[in-house]
């Protein structure tokens, strides 16, 4: 499949900044999975970028912008042809050991009540893969999808209390069940067209990835009820949703920040 992707970021401030440091998670990899056709990253004002990768070997852009500005617009347009490996990732760049996906964040700290559900959904499994993709069907089935922007810093226990998730939480909840059953597990930002039900969302598609012995990294994305297919664009890994921001970093200034996000995901000819 060939998916075209326009994603932007708007900062706009109460009152101008004096610099602006961001770290950007935009742009994603060839796989064997996957293999980025054109990419482009602009920056509507005089911007200094520099290509690097973070802690989780993620490709990452880092933007430095000095002098007064009241807002920045961060754009990415690109094609990604993509095929469909039943969720199991191969030829992604790996810098870190599995078993570091064992730990705990804040943000995918599993309690009580994700511990039970996460023992109970896997009960029965035939093997490993078989008890992820049990787990995954089972967040699917517990949770409406949450169509608005996902709300900053929410824990995964504080969202499995509620009656409907957004992706990003869902995933957060998938990866801390996983890892309660001793399954290294992680959070993985990107693009998906079969996210929001149509072409334009509030946010970047975010789902999990579990590591299965003699398969690798394989994702499921509990939103849809599957793993990932050639209809998603890999980005990047990361321990929870916030070490895979697709925009982080800070501002010198006073003054209060909007972000506005749009992000359009649509498959094209050829």
């Amino acid at each position: 499949m060939r998916l075209s992707i326009d994603h932007r970021t708007t900062y706009r401030f109460s009152a101008p900044q004096g610099r602006l440091t961001q770290m950007l998670r935009l742009t994603p990899e060839d796989t064997d999975d996957q293999t980025v056709a054109s990419w482009n990253l602009h920056v509507d004002c005089d911007a200094r970028l520099r290509p690097g990768r973070d802690g989780f070997g993620n490709k990452v852009t880092m933007l430095y912008v000095a002098g007064a500005i009241d807002s920045i617009e961060i754009e990415v347009t690109g094609e990604v042809l993509t095929n469909s490996t039943d969720g199991v990732v191969h030829g992604a760049h790996e810098g870190l050991p599995p078993a570091l996906y064992l730990r705990s964040t804040p943000l995918t700290l599993a309690d009580a009540a994700i511990v039970d559900f996460a023992a109970a959904a896997v009960e029965g499994g035939r093997d490993l893969i078989d008890q992820m993709h049990r787990l995954n069907l089972a967040l699917h089935a517990r949770f409406k999808e949450d169509r608005a922007r996902p709300v900053a810093g929410q824990t995964a226990a504080t969202a499995f209390a509620a009656d409907k998730a957004t992706p990003r939480d869902m995933a957060h909840i998938f990866v801390a069940g996983a890892r309660s059953l001793g399954v290294p597990a992680r959070y993985v930002s990107g693009y998906s067209r079969n996210a929001f039900g149509g072409e334009h969302r509030p946010a970047p598609h975010g789902w999990a990835e579990a590591y299965v012995e003699r398969l690798g990294w394989v994702a499921f994305d509990p939103c849809a009820g599957r793993s990932a297919d050639e209809a998603y664009v890999r980005v990047a890994v990361a321990l929870d949703a916030a070490g895979a921001a697709p925009v982080a970093g800070s501002r010198l200034g006073e003054g209060r920040e909007q972000m506005d996000v749009d992000v359009t995901v649509a498959p094209t000819e050829g």
